[in-house]
């Protein structure tokens, strides 16, 4: 799955994942209306109102980028509903070829692991069947239980030709306090980069390996280290837009052959039509307004890109 990525980064000339991380603030008055009047103001109607919000979305820009990372958190607050329209969301974005990342954010040990890693990117044992749970492309892994948790993901991914993003330096302003600590004179951001190239070693795709890092857009000066220790892991990038992240700040995320970073906006391309430099598009032309965003951003990483 990392090559059918790059693959489509390179094509479209867009390093860009888009989170769709929905709010029922951010869904246009007509979605949320007609969903409510199917199904009331209850659960079924809040995930009926999401995934036409997200499907309305995807039919926009599927064309422009090769990624969505839906985020399980802003499903999951709506039950059982909530994770069906997450579902129907993985699934639609993969009937549209693209490449979907579960942003599930999981870390436990054992057998525990093992089932989060088979429920979001392998197949569960049923008898004398085999199934696919969320079946997602990629998910985000938490490695602060060490191997013991990030193990069974890597098997997986091997098994599946599938891949994880691991959490090394984070964009949230509060990510210091843990990932910042020295520890022999290292961060333990940079020791966990360390570990995520030596996960990925033996689990490579044509030129990146399926182990991947996630490293905020707001922390360019680590991003630069950890790019170096990390040369064959694709690095996921949050932070641009909203959280303050900009195209300037993102060209040490990649390498010299212009790869290796995927850059993540969610609020900014999804609720665009919100912000006053698209305020024009109004609720009624919502996914056209993230279009053009995702047009825009694309331009503006293009052009910092072109001047590294």
């Amino acid at each position: 799955m990392i090559n059918k990525l790059v693959g489509k980064i390179q094509k479209m000339n867009a390093p860009i994942v888009v989170g769709l991380d929905p709010m029922m603030k951010f869904i246009p008055e007509q979605i949320t209306k007609k969903a409510f009047a199917e199904y009331g103001e209850t659960l079924e109607g809040a995930a009926e109102a999401i995934w036409q919000y997200n499907k309305g979305i995807v039919d926009a820009i599927y064309d422009l980028v090769p990624a969505v990372k839906p985020q399980i958190a802003m499903y999951e607050q709506f039950g059982i509903p909530g994770l069906v329209a997450f579902k129907k969301t993985v699934d639609y974005c993969k009937e549209k070829d693209m490449v979907v990342i579960g942003d599930i954010k999981r870390g436990d040990i054992g057998s525990t692991s093992e089932a989060y890693a088979v429920g979001h990117l392998g197949k569960v044992q049923v008898g004398q069947n085999a199934f696919y749970g969320f079946d997602e492309d990629f998910v985000t892994v938490n490695p602060y239980l060490g191997s013991d948790g990030v193990n069974p993901f890597v098997k997986v991914c091997k098994e599946e030709k599938k891949g994880i993003f691991v959490l090394v330096k984070t964009s949230n302003p509060s990510s210091g306090e843990f990932q910042d600590q020295l520890i022999d004179g290292k961060p333990l951001y940079e020791i966990v980069g360390e570990k995520v190239a030596a996960w990925g070693a033996d689990c490579m795709g044509d030129s990146y390996s399926y182990v991947g890092a996630v490293v905020g857009a707001t922390y360019p000066e680590q991003g630069k280290l950890l790019r170096k220790v990390m040369p064959k892991s694709f690095i996921l990038v949050p932070g641009y837009g909203a959280q303050g992240g900009k195209g300037a700040d993102l060209v040490h995320f990649f390498n010299e052959d212009g790869l290796g970073a995927i850059i993540n906006s969610s609020r900014g391309i999804i609720a665009a039509y919100q912000q006053e430099k698209y305020a024009t598009f109004g609720g009624a032309n919502y996914a056209d307004a993230s279009r053009q965003a995702v047009l825009d951003m694309r331009e503006d990483i293009a052009q910092a890109l072109a001047s590294k």
